[in-house]
């Protein structure tokens, strides 16, 4: 079934190496860091070992009436100024946006674990007035689909909504299912993207199966390291991201600046294991990507892996990437910046790969300075590269066994 063309017609990242465009095309030119030490936490004071965090350290000017910021915890707060920032570029009528033809297509993680935390502290206190303290609206601030509702509250939209909440690939599913919302006429545009804020408890999960970076606490500007020799684990972050997608004749008679294309999307299930990556289905997830956007594996120019800096993980995506592609599109990780910002990451790794086509360069993968033999097979990038980036495959893989592949095109 082919379909319609759907293109990117706007979009907004809240990262720990800045907020927009300039701000994260800067970094990622100049190898900036957004990894700073983990904030000290009462509750788990003692039992983590890790001592880093992805974080957003810089004041974000919101300015959300309060009939909006009452059922908002921090991860709606992320969402809804991303999609702010989306929806004052795009443009769009306001009759448009009410309309029901726009749909939410957007998740988180958790909801907001600040907020879950002090219900949670709420309830279990011998004090009868602190337990009367939870509402309703704490349950609205930490519901799971917080992001997608907020959303639709503040900007009026009546279309469909989809919360995906699968962790890893929460928002690069939301991406993909918004393209398939629009290829198939069931809505003209989406909003689509995640979000997920500050939380140790995150921290905490990972850390107990030692699954974090911790040898770099001192120097958390040197870790994650993917790829890399010397990586021990991935690093946890925060952040957001949204995009605008519509119905490509529909934005062109609207005159609307078009940053790229979608062609292609899968997502599957490993069918096993509920942790441990499966190069069999990654591989299927890359091969139903292709298939999806009818090109060949050597028609994609850049790749951006998944790469969490886990020591089998990256492996097993090397090996993945290498049995379908070669070693032909440039592959850079690029949680190395950022560390792994888990349900916006796939919203954010796609926007920094739409900045990189824009600008016409490829930013390598920091801290690679000594590449693991075991994924030595493919072509990374090292340093930061002057190259055409004409069709680019973003790949993110999940706790649970949930793989997705989204494939953009430059559109000319």
């Amino acid at each position: 079934m082919k379909g319609r063309r759907v293109v990117i017609t706007a979009g907004s990242a809240i990262t720990p190496i800045g907020h927009g465009k300039e701000a994260i095309v800067n970094s990622l030119l100049n190898g900036v860091s957004g990894v700073k030490p983990l904030k000290k936490d009462d509750l788990l004071a003692g039992l983590i070992h890790s001592g880093v965090f992805g974080t957003i350290d810089y004041p974000i000017d919101y300015g959300f009436e309060r009939r909006f910021r009452k059922t908002m915890g921090p991860v709606a707060f992320y969402a809804c100024k991303a999609v702010k920032d989306v929806l004052e570029a795009a443009g769009l009528d306001e009759n448009f946006i009410t309309s029901g033809r726009l749909g939410v297509s957007f998740g988180s993680t958790h909801g907001s674990p600040t907020v879950q935390r002090d219900i949670y502290k709420n309830f279990f206190s011998e004090s009868k007035d602190n337990f009367r303290s939870i509402n309703a609206v704490d349950y609205l601030k930490s519901m799971v689909h917080t992001t997608a509702v907020n959303i639709t509250k503040m900007f009026g939209i009546t279309g469909r909504v989809v919360a995906s909440s699968t962790a890893c690939t929460t928002s690069s599913q939301s991406i993909g299912f918004g393209y398939e919302m629009v290829k198939y006429g069931m809505q003209d545009a989406m909003i689509c993207g995640g979000a997920d804020e500050y939380d140790t408890t995150t921290v905490a999960v990972f850390d107990n199966l030692l699954a974090c970076s911790t040898a770099f606490n001192d120097n958390p500007e040197l870790t994650p390291r993917p790829f890399e020799a010397r990586r021990d684990g991935l690093v946890v972050g925060e952040g957001a991201g949204a995009v605008l997608l519509e119905e490509y004749e529909s934005a062109k008679k609207r005159g609307a600046e078009i940053l790229g294309e979608i062609i292609g999307f899968s997502c599957n299930n490993n069918g096993g294991d509920l942790i441990l990556p499966n190069v069999n289905g990654i591989k299927e997830t890359i091969r139903i990507g292709l298939e999806d956007a009818n090109i060949r594996s050597d028609s994609v120019d850049f790749i951006s892996a998944h790469a969490t800096a886990t020591k089998m993980g990256d492996v097993i995506e090397a090996r993945a990437i290498h049995s379908i592609y070669g070693d032909v599109p440039r592959v850079t990780g690029l949680k190395s910046y950022m560390g792994h910002t888990m349900g916006a990451c796939g919203v954010i790794e796609t926007l920094m790969t739409l900045y990189m086509m824009e600008k016409g360069f490829i930013a390598p993968t920091l801290h690679l300075d000594e590449i693991d033999e075991r994924c030595s097979m493919i072509h990374h990038v090292t340093k930061v590269c002057q190259s055409e980036i004409r069709i680019a495959a973003i790949q993110n893989f999940a706790f649970g066994g949930v793989n997705t592949c989204l494939i953009v095109k430059k559109f000319n």
